[in-house]
């Protein structure tokens, strides 16, 4: 689906992203995992072109991304931003619709869309009328991902979309998403900083330090084959609760 050959990016002297080669797989779930500051987020607007490359370049379905051909290509990807990035002055119907009724989609098909979408994500119906202040986190996201899904695009992006969810929601929200993917089988590339979440989503893992992929494969791949002491150091410093309270017991 994504097809990346020598990209990187540049701030000036500084490299967010080191010059790397990477295939992302059709109909799969990608997560793109790392500490901090790692490239993560940099990674993942590459591939809708929200920002340029510095160098290199990138395909998406056979086609390249160019500054021309990529209002084209968003059409076909969904995007879900850090905290849902919802506009504040419009209600969930219009934040969901805004890119139907700018495309010219007719009301009835913006309306049976919106249903669909409300019965996939488990939204109320009853709540499309309400602003996002007046919306819950959890109903926030499901929101910004009936926004993403809107179109039906090929593919979904999606930047942290659960990290400023409490642990409950957060949850919830891990189990409907995982069951969202299954059933739309779409192309899907998650960023995540939580290696349980990573492993719960994704059929390969990416996972970058400092601007640069050091492993990429399954979730078992890095947990049994780490390529080099980082991977290990990173994998182990992610404590489960069962670990946590193992060590409080001792």
């Amino acid at each position: 689906m994504f097809v990346l050959r020598q990209v990187s990016k540049r701030y000036g002297e500084a490299v967010a992203l080191a010059p790397l080669d990477l295939d992302i797989e059709a109909g799969r779930t990608s997560v793109v995992i790392g500490p901090s500051g790692c490239g993560k987020s940099t990674l993942i607007r590459l591939l809708n072109r929200l920002i340029a490359p510095s160098s290199g370049t990138i395909a998406f379905a056979g086609q390249p991304m160019t500054d021309d051909s990529a209002p084209r290509l968003r059409r076909r990807m969904g995007y879900v931003i850090q905290d849902g990035g919802l506009f504040p002055h419009l209600t969930a119907r219009g934040n969901v619709s805004l890119l139907a009724r700018h495309i010219g989609w007719d009301a009835s098909r913006i309306e049976a869309r919106l249903a669909a979408l409300c019965a996939l994500t488990h939204f109320p119906h009853s709540g499309l009328g309400r602003y996002p202040a007046e919306l819950s986190g959890g109903q926030q996201q499901r929101v910004a991902l009936m926004r993403a899904l809107m179109l039906e695009p090929d593919v979904l992006l999606l930047d942290e979309p659960l990290g400023a969810l409490d642990p409950m929601i957060r949850y919830e929200l891990q189990t409907e998403l995982r069951e969202i993917f299954r059933t739309l089988g779409k192309t899907v590339v998650l960023v995540t900083h939580d290696m349980g979440e990573a492993a719960y989503f994704g059929d390969m893992l990416i996972l970058l330090r400092d601007g640069r992929v050091v492993q990429r494969g399954t979730p078992e791949d890095l947990v049994r084959r780490p390529a080099d002491p980082f991977v290990e150091r990173f994998v182990t410093a992610q404590r489960g609760l069962a670990d946590a309270i193992a060590e409080v017991g001792r």
